[in-house]
C-alpha cells in the first residue's frame, strides 16, 4: 500500500517465552508510539497479544478472522467449518480483546460452503470476502470511529 509504513519485528532470541513475548511487544509498541499510530489493523498476526498491549490499544485494535464468529475461533477455522458440515462460512472483523477471537464483532461477510470443498477451496473464497470487507470496515472506522459500533453479530 502506498504511503503505509511497515516493520518486520523478528522474535528476540530470549529463552523465556514470556520475556520474549513481552520484549517483542515492547519493540512493536515503541515503533507505534514514535510514529503516533492511532489505530492497528491486524491481518495474519498469529500471536496472542498480552493483556497490557490490548488494554493500551482498547477500541483501536482490530483483527480479521476467517469464520463467522463466534463459530470456529482459533487457527483452524476452515478445517473446523468443513468438519462441522457448515453450509455457510465467512469472515469477521472484530475488536481485539484478551481472548482468542472473542472481541466485539464489527462486521461480517458470508460465503457459501460448497459440496466437495477442500480447506483450500473454502480458504480462497473466504479470502476474497476478507479483501472486500476489511478495507471497507477500516475506511469506515477511520472516517467515523463510531460508525460500526453496535453492528454486532453476537
Amino acid at each position: 500500500m502506498a504511503g503505509v509504513e511497515s516493520l518486520c519485528v523478528p522474535l528476540p532470541d530470549i529463552e523465556s517465552k514470556r520475556e520474549q513475548r513481552l520484549y517483542h511487544e515492547k519493540l512493536i509498541q515503541t515503533f507505534l508510539e514514535r510514529r503516533d499510530v492511532e489505530f492497528i489493523a491486524l491481518a495474519g498476526y498469529m500471536r496472542i497479544l498480552t493483556p497490557g498491549f490490548v488494554a493500551k490499544w482498547n477500541g483501536r485494535l482490530v483483527n480479521i478472522h476467517p469464520s463467522l464468529l463466534p463459530k470456529y475461533p482459533g487457527a483452524h477455522a476452515h478445517r473446523d467449518a468443513l468438519a462441522d458440515g457448515a453450509m455457510i462460512s465467512g469472515c469477521t472483523v472484530h475488536f481485539v480483546d484478551e481472548g482468542v477471537d472473542t472481541g466485539r464483532i464489527i462486521d461480517q461477510a458470508e460465503v457459501p460452503v460448497l459440496s466437495g470443498d477442500r480447506i483450500e477451496d473454502l480458504q480462497e473464497r473466504v479470502k476474497i470476502a476478507e479483501h472486500k470487507l476489511y478495507p471497507r470496515v477500516i475506511d469506515g472506522l477511520a472516517m467515523n470511529p463510531s460508525s460500526f459500533l453496535g453492528r454486532s453479530g453476537n
